[in-house]
């Protein structure tokens, strides 16, 4: 049993309670650190324990981004959690690209999307987003990671390449509880249409705050200019031999300077 208090007050049975209206059954956790939200569901996950779970750690020490990149993370200053679901979908494409979708409604206009799942805020990075899936009893188990910057960290921001961006920018005032209460119905909301309509129900939403649209990029060995992504979430990007569909996963997209 962990004794350490926590730092804020998530109102967890209320966030359960509003939650369980939308998915049955699902269980909220907040724990004051752990090592990672989705690394902990993962592992429950393939033991048997794939219930339905919205994970949440005040603080995280070793947080994972794409490719295997830390997440740097502080107690107040971040939002880190994990929702993990059993879900059967007849295509996961653009998955990612829609929770930023869900996210970003529920933040404001100002909030931008860079493919494939990073939040920005003025050109800057305010979060991202990490799925990761494994086998269950009827189609995958799938943790669906999301991280926040609330507030300023102890770090200095000049370190991290693209830019720091906090959502007290943006909300003044702004808790980490307060933006849980925003963001975890929001998705789940997304979540029980997404087997129905795909990404492609939210494309137009994606094209009003895609970052990379209409600008020179990088993508792996591909160079050339963003046109949006398509219906079903690939990076199109028109380049000196024509125009390449880069699908999710494969790439790390970088704006030029």
């Amino acid at each position: 049993m962990n004794l350490t208090p926590l730092l804020m007050d998530w109102q967890a049975d209320a966030l359960q309670a509003q939650l369980a209206a939308q998915w049955p059954g699902i269980g909220v956790e907040v724990q004051v650190e752990l090592a990672s939200t989705n690394t902990t569901l993962l592992e429950r996950a393939r033991v048997g324990h794939a219930a339905p779970t919205l994970l949440v750690a005040e603080q995280q020490s070793g947080g994972r981004g794409r490719q295997g990149r830390s997440w740097i993370a502080s107690a107040g200053a971040s939002l880190t959690f994990s929702l993990g679901l059993p879900l059967a979908l007849p295509d996961w494409s653009g998955l990612s690209l829609a929770v930023g979708c869900a996210i970003a409604v529920e933040l404001g206009p100002e909030i931008q999307l860079k493919w494939p799942n990073d939040i920005w805020l003025q050109d800057r990075k305010l979060g991202g987003i990490l799925i990761e899936t494994v086998a269950a009893e009827d189609g995958r188990y799938a943790v669906i990671g999301v991280g926040l910057n609330i507030g300023a960290l102890a770090a200095d921001p000049a370190q991290f390449q693209t830019g720091f961006a906090a959502l007290n920018e943006l909300h003044p005032g702004l808790t980490a509880p307060e933006a849980l209460a925003r963001i975890a119905p929001a998705i789940l909301s997304m979540l029980r249409d997404f087997g129905h309509q795909g990404f492609a129900g939210w494309q137009p939403v994606y094209a009003k705050r895609d970052l990379t649209l209409g600008r020179r990029i990088t993508a792996g060995a591909l160079e050339g200019t963003s046109r949006g992504v398509n219906a079903a979430g690939e990076l199109m990007l028109q380049t000196a031999q024509g125009m390449q569909a880069v699908g999710s996963g494969e790439v790390s997209v970088r704006l030029e300077t």
